[in-house]
């Protein structure tokens, strides 16, 4: 048999003609590759006593197209971004629901708790923020948040216990 290169130049145009048949219009230089290195798995893998190469290189590349083709279809369906709507529907998980700053705050009044010590209750639970967080918005030192917290959570557990 001729050596590749002889056989790629007197098949590039089968290439392109499965590629037509095909309808590949988009990224034709990366499918012309994938029909190249068909042709080379395909003239490696030739038995001249089986049959005509012309037909057997014609399924070997256009079978491979037709695989990368599949590829491609189930990248695109799994990748397809959503609409912009589908964004508005979901819940953002760190908005804020005046429901739950609302039962905070009656367990706070309940509690009898001090300005400070509500504070506290509103960035640990609602904001999810760690005593360093907390001092520096509030401006204090953690070693304060920690008292609020302290005196908080002694009065919490006081008027809960007494429900």
């Amino acid at each position: 048999m001729e050596s590749f290169e002889q056989i790629s130049s007197q098949y590039t145009p089968m290439i392109y003609k499965i590629m037509s048949t095909l309808s590949i219009y988009k990224n034709k230089d990366e499918f012309f590759q994938a029909g190249l290195i068909a042709l080379w798995e395909a003239y490696g893998q030739f038995d001249e006593e089986k049959g005509n190469f012309t037909s057997y290189a014609y399924s070997y590349i256009k079978g491979r197209l037709l695989t990368e083709l599949s590829k491609i279809s189930k990248h695109v369906e799994r990748m397809t971004p959503v609409e912009d709507d589908f964004w508005d529907q979901i819940e953002d998980e760190f908005s804020v629901c005046s429901m739950d700053e609302e039962i905070l705050l009656s367990y706070c009044q309940a509690g009898e708790l001090t300005e400070n010590q509500t504070k506290w209750v509103l960035y640990t639970f609602l904001k999810e923020l760690t005593v360093t967080e907390i001092a520096a918005s509030e401006q204090v030192s953690p070693s304060a948040v920690k008292s609020w917290r302290s005196g908080a959570k002694g009065k919490l557990r006081k008027a809960l216990s007494t429900h």
